[in-house]
């Protein structure tokens, strides 16, 4: 006799939390309740803009709650007393969380009889925290992955119960990484909870050895510093693609960069060593960097060609700071 669908419980907020969701709810688990976070400014015009997760529970008529803190000693204690409520209302088998964006207290990981499972995107325990995709990048890691993770009171410290890698390839970005992370993020959980409705899965303990962090992306992060080497510069062009965006300021006028390539060249750092039909190439620390696509305030992304015949430079022209801030 098949066991029955598992009652889940789902805490996330961003697209990649999204497409794990729709998997659930593909594969006929219940989710009686989600959550996710406060609607948050977006665009120009700074409106109120729902998550993701939020525009799918909606459009699945979903119950849904938007705590600004899950901490009943906090500063919203309403917020998490009404939480605390909905959940246990919901008497979930298990909750799954992805990218959800607050600390989970011992009243929620306690809750549901299964405990807590978290889609992480990295092969813990390298790249514990809240940017792993984006740090897997600017470090240059060969590969990445999913870890399914029983959750507990550390930060991406629970023991793993499934992992999958994946490799980057020389021109992932965030964005492109991001989508192919979520897609098998969103496999490896339905077969976890596929599985889980047969009986516990087998856990090992995550190693010391080989453990490090990756800190939230800061916009100030974005300024590209030209001294350092072309191949490391590269790499970020790549990590901050989508968000913040590389940044730098060339003839007098801030500009992202999105695409480069590492090729020979020696100068000081951000100096233009061409700048013509062919090329647009600075000067790095170590090395030099083809700029392959690039943006100015309010426009779109260009070629380097396009935004040389726009705005020409001549060779000997300096990159100043970017705009990080």
């Amino acid at each position: 006799m098949t066991p029955p669908p598992l009652r889940v419980a789902y805490a996330g907020t961003p697209a990649f939390a999204a497409t794990a969701l729709a998997a659930l709810l593909e594969a006929g688990h219940e989710v009686p309740l989600v959550l996710t976070q406060p609607d948050r400014p977006a665009g120009r015009g700074l409106a109120l803009q729902a998550s993701p997760v939020k525009q799918l529970a909606l459009a699945r008529g979903l119950a849904l709650a938007q705590p600004r803190s899950l901490r009943l000693d906090g500063r919203w204690p309403e917020d998490a007393g009404a939480a605390r409520q909905a959940l246990q209302a919901a008497a979930p088998d298990v909750m799954v969380v992805a990218a959800y964006g607050l600390i989970l207290p011992p009243w929620v990981l306690e809750g549901p009889r299964l405990g807590c499972l978290n889609i992480h995107a990295s092969l813990l325990p390298r790249w514990r925290g809240a940017a792993p995709i984006q740090r897997a990048l600017e470090a240059g890691d060969a590969q990445t992955g999913i870890t399914l993770m029983q959750m507990d009171a550390g930060l991406d410290t629970g023991a793993v119960l499934m992992a999958q890698a994946l490799p980057i390839g020389p021109e992932d970005t965030s964005a492109s990484l991001h989508e192919r992370l979520a897609v098998l993020g969103a496999g490896l959980v339905v077969q976890a909870l596929a599985a889980l409705r047969r009986g516990p899965l087998p856990a090992r303990a995550q190693p010391d050895e080989g453990a490090s962090y990756a800190p939230k992306i800061d916009k100030a992060e974005a300024a590209i510093d030209w001294r350092l080497p072309a191949a490391v510069i590269e790499r970020r062009l790549r990590a901050f693609d989508p968000f913040p965006g590389a940044t730098t300021v060339l003839g007098g006028q801030p500009v992202k960069l999105w695409r480069g390539r590492v090729v020979p060249g020696q100068g000081e750092p951000g100096r233009v060593l061409r700048a013509d039909a062919g090329a647009l190439v600075l000067a790095c620390g170590e090395g030099a960097l083809e700029l392959l696509t690039l943006q100015r305030a309010g426009a779109g992304r260009v070629t380097a060609r396009e935004f040389l015949q726009r705005h020409p430079l001549a060779p000997g022209a300096q990159a100043g700071a970017g705009v990080g801030r």
